[in-house]
């Protein structure tokens, strides 16, 4: 899309061009037109009492002022109706410009205002998507708080129902006692997890995230949350490699706020990935960049949702499962972190792997 500014001097450069083409072309009328006049009114003997007879005398006495006076006629109607045209187009524009919220027809102006045109009816078809995004991401919204809701309901029916076992049956043996309170604890935590969820929806709604940077140890940072996902790697029986070169490669950057960022990453890899398969992460210095990658193997992404992957409440799992799977804020928070440090993220699937980059200048 062109800027105001250039659409604005491609309008004015046309128009002042169309003048200066009416001028030159009424020069030009006007020295042949009095050529041809002199050489007429010169060719036959004029008396006192013809016709126009003072009025051309007068002529011949002061023809420079004459020349001088048409001249001016000229200009100032060349001027007035120009003038009068530019007032038509300013209106032709603001009359176009009511139009833009209603966008229910495309914007139709002159060819002179070409330009101008093809920028409002942009402006048209961006508010219409912005529109259409934002209500999908509404619904999905919606969606998601409506399933989190229900899902709310049967951890919580299962903790309740399991106390109230164990406060009603005093007979019951150790073995089951150990039992209904592990699953009591296991459906705590998944309640837990829920309403953590509840709170991020609102937290990134509601909240400008502000970075307070300072010069991290990438392999440190990396390595205390490789440790913090044991149990989750345990769990999948996955095993995971962590490479940084150099070993002191120092970020630049909120600590904080970039764990969250690797830990959402890495969260992400474990879920989707294969069980007892291998999760890489590989941090390595480039020339002008530092290049950080998660990769996983895991069935390849389709194009489509690879494109939308950092979307607000997008989920590759169209099914919810009871257990697994987020609210879809990690990546989208992700996505913003890296982009306040000036950074990059995006994401790679094909042949079973798929891979999640970051890149951040070197400051």
């Amino acid at each position: 899309m062109k800027s105001k500014a250039d659409i604005k001097g491609a309008i004015l450069s046309r128009f002042f061009g169309k003048m200066l083409r009416a001028g030159i072309i009424y020069m030009i009328l006007l020295v042949v037109g009095l050529f041809w006049a002199k050489s007429v009114l010169e060719s036959r003997t004029w008396h006192t009492g013809d016709m126009f007879y003072w009025q051309f005398h007068w002529i011949q006495d002061n023809q420079i002022l004459f020349v001088i006076l048409l001249f001016l006629a000229g200009i100032l109607l060349l001027g007035g109706f120009y003038w009068i045209r530019l007032l038509n187009c300013f209106q032709e524009v603001m009359d176009a410009m009511e139009q833009i919220p209603e966008g229910k027809e495309p914007i139709r102006l002159r060819r002179d205002l070409l330009e101008a045109e093809y920028y409002m009816n942009e402006i048209m078809a961006d508010i219409k998507r912005n529109e259409q995004l934002a209500k999908e991401a509404e619904q999905r919204k919606n969606d998601l708080v409506v399933y989190l809701a229900h899902d709310l309901k049967t951890p919580l029916t299962s903790v309740i129902g399991y106390l109230t076992l164990l406060k009603e049956e005093r007979q019951i043996s150790p073995e089951l006692q150990e039992k209904y309170l592990a699953i009591s604890l296991d459906k705590a935590e998944r309640l837990e997890e829920l309403i953590n969820e509840f709170f991020e929806i609102t937290r990134f709604n509601l909240t400008h995230i502000e970075l307070e940077k300072s010069s991290i140890s990438l392999k440190m940072m990396l390595e205390q949350i490789v440790y913090e996902f044991e149990p989750m790697f345990s769990e999948k029986q996955l095993t995971c490699e962590l490479q940084v070169e150099p070993e002191d490669l120092k970020l630049l950057c909120d600590g904080d706020k970039m764990q969250r960022v690797f830990d959402n990453l890495l969260r992400n890899a474990v879920f989707y990935c294969y069980e007892k398969s291998t999760i890489y992460i590989i941090a390595r210095k480039q020339k002008d960049t530092i290049r950080v990658q998660i990769e996983n193997q895991g069935t390849e992404i389709p194009k489509e949702k690879l494109e939308r992957i950092f979307e607000q409440f997008f989920r590759l799992d169209s099914a919810r499962s009871s257990r697994g799977g987020g609210a879809g804020l990690g990546l989208a928070i992700a996505k913003e972190i890296v982009e306040l440090h000036q950074g990059k993220i995006w994401a790679e699937s094909a042949g079973e792997k798929t891979r999640f980059v970051i890149e951040f200048p070197i400051e």
